[in-house]
């Protein structure tokens, strides 16, 4: 199927709240948002015309709660209706949109809503987190929004302003100095990012797919490239409020679902489903996408075996609004690479310093021999460059693009004969779980607080359902009785589920490079 969703959508949107209303006005009984992230229980749709005007409600909500232009938003929900009503509502307002989770714990969310100032805090009646955060920083805590509001007075719908370069997301993502940095995203990056999906063919979303997204939507993957890019289709999207396996094929069957987009670790989950059951509940799917870690060909092999369907992996980061490469969709899903830059990105390979690898020379047939070079001897930190990067981090805008519009990632990776990315490192040492970006920094700073110990290493290693897990390896202080359950304890309570180590070792010393440093890798080896 080769339509082309950018066709419904006027070319001139500058905002992102301007999605919604345009679906409303064009397919306003068509399903836009099915909530069945309650087991169990009925699924909630809300047509476009619904959501347009709960959108439109949560807006008018906002203002009458002192929300002004520019004014931060922290939006701590979990994933259904709400969330998604409460984000565009926000947007909508004029305002900039905080998504957090609400798994994460206290310490978290204040750090967060200290560094983001905000005017507002949507979240549960029962988060007792948010309630604190929120009175700590001053901001009015709200409940969250109604999904069936009563209709509004026009009068009363705030202008939402022109968007453009002005801010709508600022989404935290934890760095490798143990802090979490805001990543501040306009209406432009957004939007560009969504048109620049839309221009792949296939389309990823079309406006006749129903998009499982079982995906966190405080993450930009779920919120973004999920919900976003089915608001540019006009699509519906289908929200579950986590992975459980058993309840995805169900959701599969019985919403009539086309589109899948995950991560790794939820497709290597399906796989434990019986064959059979899992080749029927997909029998209407057309297209799987995943991202956010490394999708291992051996989990790519065996879904396509008893599915018949492929996997097409793709890679972004938050800074690029999020999504950069993929596969050739609708061509051969390559094992281990995640494709080529979107239409309108620009990718090159830099040194450390930011200056280009040289352009390797085409080989002379003659000259091949058992020591030409292989094309990952020529890796380098990947670079980018386009409409759909982000403004600098919060609150000043350092650390964006430089002057020639390039950003240099952490990631480094090396490009094939036929010009795809593959990812061979990560020069931040991140590990990811499930799909979440643990830096390993933060997890260190707050195993240090412990008086017990004296040094603290974090690293990840191989999982089979989740890709990687998180590892402690710690150095008691002299004379210090201290267990792992007491240092998993501690961590549980400053560290969200994701980041709490799995597993937790005493030694006597740390391996460390000629430097002093820390010897990570080494370390990991020694662990595998």
């Amino acid at each position: 199927m080769d339509s082309a969703p950018t066709d419904h959508q006027p070319r001139t949107a500058a905002h992102v709240a301007d999605l919604v209303a345009l679906a409303a006005a064009r397919v306003p009984d068509q399903p836009a948002v099915v909530d069945v992230s309650e087991p169990g229980s009925a699924p909630r749709t809300l047509t476009w015309a619904r959501f347009d005007a709960a959108v439109t409600a949560e807006a008018v909500r906002l203002r009458g709660a002192g929300v002004g232009r520019g004014d931060r938003v922290v939006v701590r929900l979990g994933n259904g209706a709400g969330f998604c009503v409460a984000v565009l509502g926000a947007l909508r307002a004029g305002a900039v949109a905080v998504p957090h989770g609400p798994i994460a714990v206290l310490r978290e969310l204040e750090i967060v809503v200290a560094d983001a100032g905000p005017a507002v805090v949507v979240a549960a009646d029962d988060d007792t987190a948010a309630r604190a955060c929120a009175g700590q920083a001053g901001a009015r805590l709200l409940p969250p929004p109604d999904l069936d509001p009563a209709p509004v007075d026009p009068s009363g719908v705030p202008d939402q302003g022109p968007g453009g370069e002005e801010l709508a997301l600022l989404v935290y993502t934890s760095g490798t100095t143990g802090r979490p940095r805001g990543v501040q995203l306009s209406h432009r990056a957004l939007l560009a990012n969504r048109e620049q999906t839309a221009a792949v063919r296939p389309s990823p979303v079309t406006p006749v797919d129903r998009v499982l997204l079982s995906l966190p939507l405080f993450h930009v993957f779920g919120l973004a490239a999920g919900l976003l890019q089915t608001c540019w289709a006009g699509a519906t999207v289908v929200v579950t409020d986590r992975f459980e396996p058993e309840h995805v094929v169900e959701v599969l069957e019985r919403q009539r679902i086309s589109t899948v987009a995950g991560v790794p670790s939820m497709f290597r989950a399906l796989l434990d489903v019986p064959a059979a059951r899992l080749r029927a509940a997909t029998s209407g799917v057309r297209l799987c996408t995943s991202g956010g870690a490394p999708l291992p060909p051996e989990w790519l092999a065996s879904f396509q075996e008893i599915t018949g369907l492929p996997i097409y992996e793709g890679y972004g980061l938050t800074e690029g609004g999020p999504v950069i490469t993929t596969n050739a969709i609708g061509g051969v899903a390559k094992p281990g690479s995640v494709g080529r830059p979107l239409p309108g990105i620009e990718l090159r390979l830099v040194d450390t310093e930011g200056r280009p690898l040289d352009e390797p020379d085409e080989p002379d047939p003659d000259d091949l021999d058992e020591y030409a070079s292989d094309p990952s001897d020529d890796t380098g930190l990947v670079s980018l460059r386009g409409p759909n990067l982000f403004s600098g981090y919060w609150p000043d805008g350092a650390g964006g693009p430089d002057e020639e519009g390039w950003f240099r990632t952490a990631d480094v990776g090396f490009l094939d004969a036929d010009g795809d990315l593959h990812l061979v490192d990560r020069s931040s040492d991140v590990v990811i779980v499930s799909g979440f970006n643990v830096y390993p920094r933060e997890v260190e700073q707050v195993l240090l607080e412990l008086e017990g110990v004296a040094e603290a290493a974090v690293v990840g290693t191989p999982d089979e359902r989740r890709g990687e897990r998180v590892r402690a390896v710690l150095v008691r202080a002299p004379g210090v009785e201290l267990t792992d359950e007491e240092v998993r304890a501690h961590c549980t309570e400053r560290l969200a589920r994701f980041k709490v180590p799995s597993t937790i070792e005493f030694v006597d010393a740390l391996p460390r490079t000629p430097t002093g440093k820390v010897a990570r890798r080494t370390l990991a080896e020694q662990l595998r």
